[in-house]
């Protein structure tokens, strides 16, 4: 699948950089690029995660709105 780039200049203290370069230079990503495109993915993930647990808590409380159809949805 072709997914149309963009790009992103971002500032950041040297020590996070160096480790940044650590990190490729180690094979651990095959390009800066790639570390931040993974860092973003992680981040995605994490919130999905976040967000599911407060669903839970919402649902074990009791607020929640059960849906019997997909008319109540609207």
């Amino acid at each position: 699948m072709y997914c149309m780039r963009t790009t992103l200049n971002i500032s950041m203290p040297a020590a996070l950089k160096k480790n940044v370069d650590l990190a490729v230079k180690k094979g651990n990503y095959a390009s800066v690029s790639e570390f931040f495109r993974d860092a973003v993915r992680a981040w995605e993930n994490n919130k999905l995660v976040m967000d599911l647990r407060e669903s839970r808590r919402d649902a074990r409380i009791g607020k929640v709105k059960l849906l019997r159809s997909l008319k109540d949805l609207r």
